[in-house]
């Protein structure tokens, strides 16, 4: 990742790909089982459904306990805001209406395998990141530069391990 400057309410952003040789239906099979995202991030420590929801749908919410060096611990509800079967998974952080970050998997079909994606963005609502940026407003565009190379790193990753246990290379 290059250095940007952007500052959180740019409202910056990580995306990165990966062509995945297994069917599209079976990527998505992964991405959307949030309880196998805690296998695959060193951070995200578990995940439970909440408020009766018992599988990804739109509107659907589950709660995201979280480990950090540096954050500490925390715990979020996400709120499931696009779900197209098969194609887009995405949750706000937080505040669906000012999420204090939007995370987005998309499964797309590619020469008999598929294409699977997953981009972040920051804010615009608070986070512990904010009250970083307020103890040390000097210092934002590198707490913003740290905090993207630590997802670019996380989203990396997701996507190996996503890919190994699609393409059967490692047992889910």
């Amino acid at each position: 990742m290059e250095w940007t400057g952007a500052r959180y309410a740019d409202g910056p952003t990580v995306e990165l790909r990966t062509r995945i040789d297994a069917p599209p239906d079976r990527v998505w099979e992964l991405v959307s089982d949030i309880e196998l995202m805690p296998r695959l991030s060193a951070e995200l420590q578990s995940v439970e459904w909440a408020d009766g929801a018992t599988g990804p749908a739109l509107g659907a919410k589950f709660v995201g306990r979280n480990k950090h060096d540096a954050l500490g611990e925390w715990s979020t509800t996400c709120h499931i805001v696009e779900f197209e079967p098969t194609r887009v998974f995405a949750w706000a952080v937080a505040d669906p209406d000012d999420p204090s970050a939007t995370w987005r998997f998309t499964v797309e079909p590619a020469d008999g395998g598929a294409v699977l994606r997953q981009w972040v963005r920051l804010g615009p609502g608070r986070s512990g990141l904010s009250q970083a940026i307020d103890k040390m407003p000097e210092k934002e565009q590198k707490i913003v530069f740290v905090r993207l190379r630590e997802f670019e790193t996380a989203i990396a990753t997701n996507l190996a391990a996503i890919k190994e246990l699609a393409e059967g290379k490692v047992d889910a």
